[in-house]
């Protein structure tokens, strides 16, 4: 059984808080994009304008409150549910058409420069989440230990690589950062998924389910001040 996202992590020197993303934040995520990300990897603002413009409320970002830095984003767009078996790029996974009906969403990009901004829009984005009837988000990774390993094990398997634990987490540093997120199931091991050297091109899709997400028709019910009501003290048992 998949273990749930865990909406709150141990507690961390910078407050974050989270929201949507509009127009108005591209200057501050174009920033962001080149910083975390390789030039051939990063997003163009017109790349990042057309994610707000497709599903603004799949659009997050976290800000210090102090400086109003952005200190995290992730975009998401609805997938079929069960896209990942027949999928073989990001691209692929990108491109796909947004269904009329699907519990399913999938992570264009998460980037961050600190951790509490990830936890803070995780936190954000749960109410939504269950009252959308969302269960599962994937989210493609790369392996960045996969070609030391790979020089160690010339003939080594990269499934068996992706698969490897250590102390009953991935061996992987990259899988075992999103491990703890709670993205611990693999659905697919993907060669040529995209661009990475230490990945040698490989990626990994993770599947994360949202707490709480199999009582769908009651969070339907509900109003989503609400639903944020119940999430918000449950986050700390979670």
């Amino acid at each position: 059984m998949d273990r749930h996202f865990r909406f709150l992590a141990p507690r961390t020197d910078i407050d974050s808080r989270a929201r949507f993303l509009t127009q108005q934040d591209l200057p501050a995520l174009i920033e962001l994009e080149h910083e975390k990300w390789e030039a051939d990897q990063a997003a163009s603002p017109a790349e990042l304008q057309a994610r707000i413009e497709a599903h603004p409320d799949l659009a997050l970002g976290a800000f210090c409150p102090l400086t109003g830095n952005l200190l995290a984003s992730l975009f998401l767009k609805p997938v079929p549910d069960g896209f990942y078996r027949y999928v073989s790029t990001w691209s692929d996974c990108t491109s796909q058409p947004a269904p009329p009906a699907s519990i399913s969403l999938f992570g264009l990009s998460l980037s961050s420069r600190h951790q509490s901004g990830v936890d803070a829009l995780f936190n954000f984005f749960w109410p939504y989440a269950l009252k959308r009837g969302w269960r599962h988000i994937y989210l493609g990774s790369p392996m960045p230990g996969l070609s030391g390993w790979r020089r160690r094990h010339p003939h080594g398997c990269v499934n068996d690589y992706a698969y490897a634990r250590r102390a009953g987490r991935p061996l992987d540093p990259q899988l075992r950062y999103y491990h703890r997120r709670g993205f611990t199931k693999i659905v697919g091991v993907k060669p040529g998924y995209f661009p990475h050297q230490r990945s040698l091109d490989y990626g990994v899709l993770l599947r994360g389910s949202i707490p709480l997400s199999t009582l769908a028709p009651l969070w339907a019910a509900l109003p989503l001040p609400l639903v944020r009501n119940v999430t918000q003290p449950l986050a700390k048992l979670i």
